[in-house]
């Protein structure tokens, strides 16, 4: 986490309080979430040098950044977010780290990037009311999915039959996927 500055992502009167842990306001009714909970969610990825990645909900790019990094260069990260003029500030959030192997854009219709897919890794950055199964039908078949659903962190992995299990891992507070 210390490799990607969290005040980097975040609107110049919101940086000061960078560390704290808590979830800072970016424009558009979204958050940065907040770093106790990133961390949290990225243990929980599992994500590997050479994945592929899908961020969900990029935001400021801060997550997206942080896959970037962990991926490294032979591994990608696609980082969607649906409110267009965060996904703008957000890419050039990202670019400032010269991550040739990760990209933010805009949200196309319906979720995730399926032109990407499959994906080792999927990343959501906001609450569900379920599963979709548009972004488990982007995981590969090893793939692994962190997204909160109904305020309950879920760890979802494809079963192979075009279904998924899951697990759970504590409760959270996100704002709404759309």
């Amino acid at each position: 986490m210390s490799a990607i500055r969290r005040q980097d992502f975040l609107p110049a009167d919101q940086r000061a309080l960078a560390g704290v842990d808590r979830p800072l306001p970016i424009g558009q009714g979204q958050t940065n979430s907040q770093p106790r909970t990133v961390q949290t969610m990225l243990e929980l990825l599992q994500v590997s040098p050479g994945d592929r990645v899908l961020d969900v909900g990029a935001g400021s790019g801060w997550t997206t950044a942080l896959l970037g990094y962990l991926v490294g260069p032979q591994g990608s990260v696609i980082g969607v977010e649906l409110e267009e003029s965060l996904a703008v500030w957000g890419a050039g959030n990202v670019a400032a780290y010269d991550f040739d192997w990760v990209q933010l854009h805009p949200a196309q219709q319906g979720l995730g990037w399926p032109e990407g897919a499959p994906y080792d890794r999927i990343l959501v950055s906001a609450a569900a009311k379920e599963v979709p199964q548009e972004l488990v039908d982007q995981l590969g078949p090893a793939g692994r999915m962190v997204i909160p659903v109904q305020g309950v962190m879920l760890v979802v992995v494809p079963d192979g039959q075009g279904g998924w299990t899951s697990t759970t891992h504590g409760a959270y507070r996100f704002v709404q996927l759309r």
